[in-house]
């Protein structure tokens, strides 16, 4: 299971890599033209046509995450990434949300038009009129899609039915699975939206406390994947709350029942400042400096700049999970803060300063320039956090966890050769292209399959540049990268 959720969690990160241009595009659209979005301004000229073609564009994206994630998780989860597995996504999501639609679910219970209207009052009722462009529904569509593919993508027929053997058989089996997981559904749904919609609502009573839950709770399951549920309900309109796509819809709180932009704001200052103060108590507290520079400061930029946390979390969460609980429970805090100060800022991928910086303008963004006081604040906390936890408890942080292997010395290379060299060294890390079953990589990690992961060599994978390495299983292990991940998996590809 726990495999399972992290290759879930790799698939919605295609998708989800959609977005920063949805943010960029609507932010610039609204320093063009806020009327689109309700603020005063003139609505002629061509100011006011480039913004508003520029927030439809985004808008595009935005309104349509459910269509995003069907389609783009499921070829995530397709062992090979074919694009067949995207078409069968695309089957599952159209199917189910047809057949759980309120007038088909109100015609099969036999209501007249006066009793579906009734019906629709209720929280059952509620609950299938959120099944259109629900982004639960979107993901569980990518889940049957991509299971569909690995499942049904070699099946051989008879002579006679021939035609529709291989991958032309996967459309078909997704639309009987469908049919039956609706049925299932019309059952199952209203007690899922139930409980989604009491642990929504639960948090959401608590005001900014409840906020700080919610951004423990997002940081603490990052190791499982199953933040990405938990960011359904309070990110997305799978309940009615959505704090993301209202925020980009031009929204203002008036507009909702909450304080927009408060399920957001508070990992900005986290991300942005909070990590390079962490980092640097890491740093100044490593036995092996050099090591832990190279491990920790490219990861802090990476944070500050597009809000990618992974290769920094995942470069310690191992080596001492209870310091990352600590780390969790900080940016907790920090969101209840900013609640309170009333500082507000929403992000389409994650809270860095490129998507600060095109959020700034829309009209929930409320006193952005607090950002820097804010900033100021996690910075000296987390470092002061970092540096006597790692002193007192003597934790096991990047450059400490072994103080007898080598700096880290990958071959000195540029471009595309710096990939390759790093590739090799990788793979002969992991025992050899006889190890390896296969590999696949997510934003900044390697994903190998491998024969036996004792074979590999933590040691001379963090010499040859890896950031850390997380044996899943006996098979299952990934080595941590970093953001140019992408190309050393295609180097890996070539080797393999």
């Amino acid at each position: 299971m726990m495999k399972y959720l992290q290759k879930l969690g790799k698939a919605l990160m295609l998708p989800v890599a959609a977005l920063p241009v949805a943010g960029i595009l609507m932010g610039v659209g609204y320093l063009l033209a806020p009327a689109v979005m309700g603020a005063a301004g003139d609505t002629t000229g061509f100011a006011y046509t480039a913004g508003f073609l520029l927030i439809k564009a985004g808008g595009a994206l935005i309104d349509n995450m459910a269509w995003l994630f069907a389609v783009g998780a499921a070829v995530g989860l397709a062992d090979d990434h074919d694009g067949t597995a995207g078409l069968a996504g695309l089957v599952a999501f159209l199917m189910i949300q047809q057949l759980l639609s309120p007038a088909v679910v109100g015609t099969i219970r036999g209501m007249d038009a006066d009793a579906q209207t009734a019906w629709l009052t209720t929280t059952e009722g509620i609950a299938f009129s959120k099944i259109a462009g629900n982004s639960f529904i979107g993901i569980l569509s990518a889940i049957i899609g991509g299971t569909c593919y690995n499942k049904f993508k070699d099946t051989r027929l008879p002579d006679w039915l021939a035609f529709f053997s291989g991958k032309r058989c996967v459309a078909i089996m997704t639309a009987v699975i469908c049919i039956v997981v609706s049925v299932v559904l019309l059952f199952a749904w209203p007690l899922i939206f139930g409980a989604l919609v009491a642990l929504g609502e639960g948090i959401a009573a608590m005001g900014g406390i409840g906020a700080g839950i919610y951004a423990f709770l997002n940081r603490l399951l990052i190791p499982t994947g199953l933040h990405h549920a938990l960011n359904n309900v309070f990110w997305f309109d799978t309940i009615g709350l959505g704090d993301l796509t209202h925020f980009w819809a031009g929204e203002t709180s008036a507009d909702v029942k909450w304080s927009l932009g408060m399920y957001m704001s508070g990992f900005f200052p986290c991300m942005m400042f909070g990590i390079p103060g962490a980092a640097l108590a890491m740093v100044q507290t490593a036995k092996n400096k050099k090591a832990a520079i190279g491990l920790v400061v490219s990861a802090a930029i990476c944070a500050f700049v597009c809000g990618v946390t992974e290769p920094f979390e995942f470069g310690f969460m191992f080596l001492c999970f209870p310091l990352y609980v600590v780390y969790a429970a900080l940016y907790g805090i920090f969101t209840i803060v900013t609640y309170y100060v009333g500082f507000r800022a929403g992000f389409c991928f994650s809270a860095g300063a490129t998507d600060l910086l095109f959020s700034s303008s829309l009209p929930a963004a409320a006193n952005t320039w607090m950002i820097i006081p804010l900033g100021i604040a996690a910075f000296v906390v987390f470092y002061l956090v970092f540096r006597f936890a790692i002193t007192k408890f003597n934790l096991m942080t990047p450059g400490r966890e072994d103080e007898d292997v080598e700096e880290t010395s990958a071959p000195a290379a540029a471009g595309d050769d710096k990939f390759a060299a790093l590739a090799a060294a990788v793979l002969a890390a992991v025992g050899g292209k006889e190890n390896v079953k296969t590999v696949d990589c997510c934003a900044t990690r390697l994903r190998f399959e491998l024969g036996d992961s004792d074979l590999v060599d933590e040691a001379a994978c963090k010499k040859a540049g890896a950031l850390g390495v997380m044996k899943m299983d006996k098979g299952a292990t990934q080595v941590i990268i970093g953001t140019q991940v992408q190309a050393v998996a295609e180097e890996l590809k070539k080797l393999l």
